[in-house]
């Protein structure tokens, strides 16, 4: 008996030595990231039980928790790169109400505008709007360029993740093989098990992944979606197009050779390729937020500027055309005066068939119109938009506007020189169509040169450094994308400030306030329609505002979207703490416990000490009898 006693004992001391090492293992690394607690249970042996041996040293891990916090892991990444984009995006702009802000800047340039019309004469009243026009044109344009700063870095931020997130997965793989090589008894295991769930834990913060255990404690990952990315040791190769610096026309296109910006691809080991971007497989993490910021959010921004500084151009060189009814009473017509049309000077005709409605563009051209236009460039990107050519060669403007509206649509509206000519057409629906309103912006200058033309409109701001006129054209390309960069004040008018006040030719002098005045109405008061890629409405249709009323529209979004991508982005770092709190309390070390646990193992082995020195005693007794 005494044998079986020390035995036991001996097994004893044994074990809890074994386990006051985990337990001191665990101590030493409190705070230790990765680190999960290891626990060692003792298993009996022996005949009926009566001995102890130790076990396998296991980790302490909860499956559910841990895959709560890879998934508030994806989501904290995704919010905090859009709440910190958005809120750099919104700083773009200035503090609302800073004289330096944009909507500052705007009105400081009205109320130049206003004074220039209270005192014309006032050389120092001209020389003051052109100062804030100019001032006005640098900040969109900075602006701008700071949109596109930000689309060019997130474009280097997506480069270095993926070869981060390529760099984990080759991690993991060799960590699959290593696992399936490792018995589950070598004390070794719990360390590359650490390994491999601290890589998974940072490739959820890249992306959202699904990470399933095998029974060789190898992993197989897969996105949010279901792509594979991991399959034991064969990992997919992630590779990046990195476009470097990008520009406004830098568009993203599910077509990799129309493409501007960079995509990333998976290469399986058998070699086949997954456009991770096309295919929709990253939903959240920070490459998602990352790939929405540049591709959706950031463009967006691109629009509302460009659109704000095409409408600022416009609305101080064209005017407002609206259809209305014939004199002649002529039914289901609108007459038009579009004396003056240039190319890109849209025509919009809202019109009803089969009890539908929407909107018909027809878009002008100087040269052979293309064959389409997209109608995410005009004011409606749910628009039909129907090209048609200028009068030359002999034609009309009625003729080809007709002609092309036959080609497109098979018939259903004409389109005629209206009643007394000049200029003004008739258009009307046959059939089923009816035609419901027309209007257009009309350009009543010539060229960018034109500053004595007789009417209040001038053009002050022009395209880029050729000082050309903006009308948005699409001859070459859209000359509304990009067009806030390039927005700058006309050296025509720079040049000879006093073109800002009398219309020369009209018989007026240089002391009469209408063209400033009439240049202060178009910006405040007069409605214009701004695009509905802008996303100024709310609603995915045109916008009609005045050019005043967009800029603060502009400034609400921005500021409101920085606003709510900062409450959700707390409102997760919340859940993430959470999901981490109670991963902790079921894998991470507790100090007390663990300090706690290392008392009663004392104290066990003191007991087991005790029984070998009793058992030592009655041998050495039984020995002297």
């Amino acid at each position: 008996m005494a044998f079986d006693a020390l035995t036991t004992a001996t097994a004893g001391l044994r074990v809890t030595q074994s386990q006051i090492g985990v337990v001191s293992q665990n101590i030493a690394n409190v705070g230790t990231v990765g680190y999960v607690r290891r626990t060692l249970t003792p298993v009996t042996t022996g005949p009926g039980n009566a001995g102890v041996a130790s076990g396998t040293i296991a980790r302490a891990i909860d499956a559910a928790a841990l895959k709560q916090l890879r998934s508030e892991t994806s989501g904290a990444a995704y919010t905090s790169t859009m709440a910190g984009i958005r809120g750099q995006l919104d700083a773009l702009y200035g503090r609302p109400g800073d004289s330096s802000a944009l909507d500052g800047m705007f009105n400081g340039f009205t109320r130049s505008l206003q004074s220039l019309a209270a005192n014309p004469t006032s050389t120092a009243a001209r020389n003051t709007v052109v100062s804030a026009a100019s001032g006005l044109a640098t900040t969109i344009a900075n602006a701008a360029n700071g949109v596109q700063a930000l689309r060019s870095g997130l474009e280097a931020g997506l480069a270095s993740d993926t070869g981060d997130a390529n760099t984990l997965l080759g991690q993991l793989a060799k960590l699959n093989a290593r696992l399936s090589a490792t018995p589950k008894s070598d004390m070794s295991r719990p360390d590359l098990e650490d390994q491999r769930d601290q890589a998974l834990n940072s490739l959820s913060a890249l992306m959202d992944i699904n990470a399933t255990t095998q029974s060789d404690g190898s992993v197989s990952v897969l996105t949010g979606s279901g792509a594979t990315l991991l399959d034991h040791e064969n990992a997919a190769t992630l590779s990046f197009s990195n476009r470097g610096t990008l520009s406004p026309q830098a568009l993203y296109s599910d077509d990799p050779s129309q493409s501007g910006v960079g995509t990333i691809v998976a290469t399986t080991p058998g070699g086949g390729k997954i456009d991770l971007i096309a295919t929709g497989a990253i939903r959240s993490g920070s490459m998602a937020a990352a790939v929405e910021l540049r591709d959706t959010v950031l463009p967006q921004a691109q629009r509302q500027l460009d659109d704000l500084a095409a409408g600022l151009a416009r609305s101080l060189s064209d005017r407002a055309a609206t259809g209305t009814a014939p004199a002649d009473g002529t039914k289901g017509a609108l007459d038009i005066d579009l004396t003056g049309l240039s190319s890109g000077n849209a025509v919009t005709l809202t019109v009803q068939d089969g009890g539908v409605q929407r909107n018909l563009i027809l878009m002008p051209f100087t040269g052979a119109p293309p064959d389409s236009v997209p109608a995410g460039l005009t004011d409606d990107a749910e628009a039909t938009v129907i090209p048609f050519r200028l009068p030359g060669s002999g034609d009309g403007a009625p003729a080809t506007m007709a002609q092309a509206l036959s080609d497109a649509l098979g018939g259903g509206y004409s389109v005629a020189e209206a009643e007394g000519g000049s200029g003004a057409v008739r258009i009307a629906g046959t059939g089923s169509a009816s035609l419901l309103a027309a209007s257009a912006s009309v350009t009543q200058v010539s060229s960018a040169t034109d500053i004595k033309s007789g009417k209040p409109q001038i053009p002050l701001f022009v395209d880029g450094k050729a000082a050309t006129l903006f009308t948005g054209s699409f001859e070459g390309g859209s000359q509304l994308t990009g067009f806030a960069q390039r927005i700058s004040v006309n050296p025509a008018v720079a040049g000879n400030a006093a073109s800002l006040v009398g219309i020369t030719g009209s018989g007026t002098s240089t002391g009469d306030a209408t063209r400033p005045q009439a240049l202060y109405d178009a910006l405040t008061t007069t409605p214009r329609t701004f695009s509905s890629a802008s996303g100024i409405g709310g609603i995915d249709a045109p916008t009609r505002s005045s050019v005043a009323e967009f800029v603060q529209g502009v400034i609400s979004v921005q500021g409101s979207a920085a606003a709510a991508a900062q409450d959700l982005d707390e409102g997760q770092s919340i859940a993430l703490s959470t999901a981490q709190g109670r991963f902790a309390s079921t894998s991470g070390v507790s100090i007390d416990e663990e300090m706690s646990n290392l008392i009663a193992l004392q104290q066990a082995f003191t007991a087991n000490a005790r029984v070998l020195t009793a058992a030592r005693d009655m041998l050495d007794t039984l020995m002297r009898i």
